[in-house]
């Protein structure tokens, strides 16, 4: 049974896919995105629970992507990565 639905945006795979598989024993459903732009396409698409989103990505970074979805009126929980 899957807890809920997790967007993972991180343009590094390594960490996007230790998060995914710690988060999927969890019980959770994740999809993973590797940009700001496949971020904001996979959000349309899987309508996740929550977003765990890099700052630092190509195309469009984190805090755009995080602006986008605000100003779409989307108030889910996201919480903000960063190697700054």
């Amino acid at each position: 049974m899957s807890m809920g639905k997790i967007l993972v945006a991180d343009d590094d795979r390594n960490i996007a896919e230790l998060l995914r598989l710690y988060l999927e024993k969890e019980g959770y459903t994740v999809s993973v995105a590797g940009d700001g732009e496949e971020a904001l396409a996979r959000f349309s698409a899987d309508s996740p629970d929550m977003v765990l989103l890099d700052i630092m990505m190509p195309k469009r970074d984190g805090i755009d992507v995080l602006c986008q979805l605000r100003r779409q009126g989307n108030r889910l929980p996201v919480l903000l990565l960063t190697a700054k």
